[in-house]
């Protein structure tokens, strides 16, 4: 089997994931799940729309999908079919099918932290980016996607100090609903050591595989809270031979991946 990074790994996990027509947002620089999109588009799902950096895109054929430089970037306007520098409102509103966040902090209901950890005197002593959107776009997504590049005890907490997307709340029943939001909340928790599904009785996080070569116990020793843990426990699919040609040669000659 061909080697691959985890990085590349992830990407086809949530790749698969995505479905034909769907509306999708993604930020200019989560390299993660831009490739997983493409390479969503280059494979099984040619006609979903794309919110990439500032713009709304339909690809055309094309032979590579180059990264962003910045937020608006023109350069997706030259795979487009059609293209359209647009307000965020778009794709909310039961118009946005899939989404993707990260977190500085991400709890075991779902919950993410892109604010910062405070200090004993109110202040900070670690400032994340910001909210930067995640707020309105995870309560009104279909769905989104939690990914991280960092699985360890001080990422995955067991509560996180701000919320700054709403996941599960405390894991009570209809939290969400509650609050009239659309979007049903986080779907899976993409890490470099395994995915995380959540529980539909407790809706805390729940192993739901493992990548090759990760054991159980290392996904609960590094972290921060424990995971339910399922009686049968699958194992990530590899990518492709297909998947790795075209997230190596259309979508990541730059090798951001490896």
């Amino acid at each position: 089997m061909e080697k691959y990074s985890i990085k590349e790994l992830m990407a086809c996990c949530l790749s698969r994931d995505i479905k034909d027509g769907e509306k999708v947002v993604v930020g200019a620089n989560f390299p993660i799940p831009r490739a997983a999109v493409l390479l969503s588009r280059f494979t099984h799902a040619p006609n979903i729309s794309m919110g990439m950096g500032a713009f709304s895109v339909n690809l055309k054929e094309a032979d590579d999908a180059t990264p962003l430089k910045f937020f608006c970037d023109y350069s997706p306007i030259q795979w487009a079919e059609s293209a359209a520098f647009f307000p965020i409102e778009l794709f909310c509103f039961h118009k946005l099918d899939v989404f993707f966040i990260s977190g500085i902090q991400i709890d075991q209901f779902g919950n993410t932290n892109l604010i910062g950890i405070k200090n004993e005197k109110g202040g900070y002593k670690f400032r994340g980016p910001g909210s930067i959107g995640t707020t309105t776009l995870a309560a009104v997504a279909k769905r989104y996607y939690i990914v991280t590049e960092h699985h360890t005890p001080r990422v995955f907490v067991e509560k996180c100090s701000i919320v700054s997307a709403l996941g599960f709340g405390d894991g009570s029943k209809g939290l969400r609903k509650s609050y009239s939001l659309p979007g049903n909340g986080p779907r899976y928790c993409v890490t470099p050591l395994c995915i995380f599904d959540f529980s539909p009785e407790t809706r805390k996080m729940r192993l739901f595989s493992l990548h090759p070569g990760v054991s159980v116990e290392d996904v609960i020793k590094n972290t921060g809270f424990k995971p339910e843990i399922p009686d049968r426990i699958q194992q990530t699919k590899p990518p492709s031979k297909e998947e790795l040609q075209i997230l190596r040669n259309r979508i990541d000659p730059e090798g951001n991946l490896k």
